[in-house]
């Protein structure tokens, strides 16, 4: 049976300050929560500090990125043995904002995905369309081809292997979220994608909904039967709150 997994990601907020008193909010409140697994993903800077705050506590911790290449000239990428010394089990993928601020592109994120399973770490693959593409109804092509990106180069195995978070662009920020319904039918789709290619990887895959979850709507959200857990934005930058999604499962 899969796990509810709620990762949250920080974006580029925090300092040393508010970092200690999230931590140490969430940490205080973890035994509340029985159903899920939590992960944290705070800019690269605060990864070491975040992982002696995590200390022995039962939390998973990310990064918001993870270079294409081992080592070498890459000014400013996050090297995969830099990110394992620093403790991170997860590291997010393609994230929307790293598409459309910094044109990544579906051929580099797949090469980023490769090189996160290659070194046993697992990728937080970030999947999903803008509103243009869901009010032309292409919402399922494009979901496709972020997907058959990775598919068509590592093989369906590497789907095993990695998280997938499906993020309706639309609804990242904007105060809007998509409904229940609205998510559910996508992360049907994608898990009828997999399926067509192997059964027991879609049926094992953590699909997480990465579209605006908070405390208000997590609830419904997370009892949509392919909706496994959430990739959370603002609503993990505070302790209560993120607690809140982690007790909704």
């Amino acid at each position: 049976m899969r796990r509810t997994l709620i990762a949250g990601n920080w974006k580029m907020n925090g300092s040393l300050q508010s970092i200690t008193e999230l931590m140490d909010g969430i940490k205080a409140g973890l035994n509340e929560v029985d159903n899920a697994d939590m992960a944290v993903c705070p800019p690269a800077v605060y990864l070491m500090k975040v992982k002696g705050l995590i200390g022995e506590a039962n939390i998973g911790l990310g990064s918001q990125n993870i270079c294409d290449q081992a080592s070498g000239a890459y000014t400013g990428e996050l090297g995969p043995s830099m990110l394992k010394e620093a403790g991170c089990k997860y590291a997010i993928i393609g994230h929307s904002e790293r598409r459309s601020l910094y044109g990544e592109s579906d051929e580099l994120v797949a090469k980023r995905h490769a090189m996160a399973v290659e070194s046993g770490i697992t990728p937080i693959l970030c999947i999903g369309e803008t509103l243009e593409e869901r009010e032309s109804g292409v919402t399922e092509a494009v979901v496709a081809r972020q997907l058959d990106a990775v598919i068509d180069t590592q093989g369906i195995e590497a789907i095993g292997k990695c998280v997938i978070a499906y993020e309706p662009v639309w609804a990242i920020g904007t105060g809007k979220t998509a409904t229940p319904e609205q998510a559910q039918a996508v992360h049907a789709f994608i898990r009828a994608k997999l399926s067509a290619l192997s059964t027991h990887i879609a049926d094992n895959v953590q699909i997480l909904y990465g579209g605006s979850m908070n405390a208000a709507n997590a609830k419904d959200l997370l009892s949509q039967p392919d909706i496994d857990g959430g990739l959370i934005g603002g609503a993990s930058l505070k302790a209560e709150d993120f607690l809140a999604i982690g007790k909704s499962a």
